[in-house]
């Protein structure tokens, strides 16, 4: 099946031009086709902007174990809506995903309910060795240096300095320090309010776990990516990269701080925590100058009965596929960055960190995941209107100008004007580590 999507506005990685995209079967066949080109399904997109699919490279879609929140039915349609074609999904659902054969099997689950694209992190924790040095068919391991339970937390240095020694994965990190948040936590008066949050789960907690993580990636020469940067005091760690350390930042570090606790409450209690106005304007920063190179959401559902619980019963997490996208888009307009800007951190760039083959950007042989927007569209975001299964945003009231009205999966519409196309299933990604990584693809695509 061929489709020509005519007179679109595409983002190309060097520039913005007027384009004919011609789409064969799940691929770009070309991008400069005639207008009059012979296809079975032609789309006119005069006035709109075609973009390469969003690539989430950190999800939690809490299947298996954890459906009540979320599954990968409503949350993979919910990236559909937002211009999410793939996604990268965390192992701390239950059972956690710190074995080949559960990977496995969350795989073979994600191609019977994806409707994106889909890849499974495998977790690290201080005994499974052996299986994180055979494990294939995922971007890397995952790493809770702080900020878990059970067997997911991996907080002795000798197991840490084994992981970044003997294993050959990229690996992503979340990085606090779980006894800097213990002091903490013994140190304030209870009872505790939800802004406690931010005191307990702090500046110097961030810093130290994102300094320890990049030193053990600097003195073991291993890729790391760094998780959901939350702090100005950790971008000078960033920045002496040493050509191994990436590092991404997600929404709702940008846009709430702790000024935002008596608003929201809850509904933005977040590992790490938010933080302050002059780390929302630092972290926008390290995006510009290319300090931190990619956005992620962090999407982590729990239901509403959930997070209305008092603190600190109440758990810390939030949904934000089907926004993520819009949410930039609105600061595209509002002057604050440029298309070209959003793609490279929400496309381009994920794809280059995780050696994802033929996806993040429009041209010739790559995936046909692509995403038309209209940036002239102004919407409102309603909590009763989220496709995702929790039912809610932080970001509930808030009006954008900038949505996705159209998503296309490895060439076919699985997203139409408010229309899922129910019949559509994402591809497992398909990851290249011999390619080297973000530093190593200056060339990119």
């Amino acid at each position: 099946m061929k489709t020509l999507i005519r007179y679109a506005t595409v983002v190309f990685p060097d520039a913005v031009l007027q384009a004919n995209i011609l789409i064969e079967d799940h691929r770009i066949l070309a991008v400069d086709a005639a207008e009059h080109s012979r296809a079975d399904e032609v789309v006119d997109a005069r006035g709109l902007f075609l973009l390469p699919g969003v690539i989430d490279d950190q999800v939690h879609f809490r299947e298996p174990g954890l459906t009540h929140k979320e599954d990968l039915w409503h949350a993979s349609r919910a990236c559909a809506k937002g211009g999410v074609t793939s996604f990268l999904e965390m192992p701390n659902t239950k059972p956690p995903t710190t074995s080949r054969a559960r990977l496995y099997e969350k795989l073979q689950l994600a191609s019977q309910r994806s409707a994106v694209n889909y890849g499974f992190y495998i977790g690290a924790t201080g005994e499974n060795i052996e299986e994180l040095r055979r494990a294939d068919r995922t971007p890397g391991i995952k790493i809770f240096i702080g900020s878990s339970t059970g067997e997911l937390l991996v907080d002795d240095q000798a197991a840490l300095e084994r992981i970044f020694a003997e294993t050959t994965l990229p690996i992503a990190a979340h990085c606090e320090d779980e006894a800097t948040i213990r002091q903490n936590a013994g140190s304030l008066p209870r009872p505790w309010s939800v802004a406690d949050h931010s005191r307990i789960r702090d500046h110097r907690a961030a810093w130290i776990g994102t300094r320890r993580a990049t030193e053990l990636a600097r003195r073991h020469r291993h890729r790391l990516h760094v998780l959901h940067v939350s702090t100005g005091a950790e971008l000078e760690l960033l920045k002496e990269h040493a050509n191994v350390i990436t590092a991404e930042v997600c929404p709702h570090h940008l846009f709430f701080n702790m000024e935002d606790y008596p608003r929201l409450g809850t509904r933005i209690q977040m590992n790490p925590s938010v933080k302050t106005a002059e780390d929302n304007r630092m972290l926008w920063q390290a995006l510009l100058d290319g300090t931190i190179q990619v956005i992620a959401t962090d999407h982590a559902p729990h239901t509403l009965e959930e997070k209305a619980k008092p603190y600190p019963d109440s758990p810390s997490g939030l949904p934000a596929v089907e926004n993520s996208l819009a949410l930039m888009l609105d600061q595209v307009n509002r002057g604050r960055c440029t298309l070209s800007q959003v793609v490279r951190w929400m496309c381009e760039n994920p794809a280059r960190v995780w050696d994802i083959v033929g996806k993040g950007c429009i041209a010739p042989g790559y995936d046909a995941d692509l995403v038309l927007v209209d940036m002239h569209k102004e919407a409102e975001i309603r909590d009763e209107e989220q496709w995702t299964k929790c039912r809610w945003s932080p970001w509930h009231g808030t009006r954008l100008q900038g949505w996705p009205v159209r998503t296309w999966v490895m060439g076919r519409l699985v997203f139409d004007r408010g229309k899922i196309n129910d019949q559509v299933r994402g591809s497992e990604i398909i990851f290249d580590h011999s390619r080297g990584g973000f530093w190593a693809a200056q060339d990119y695509p």
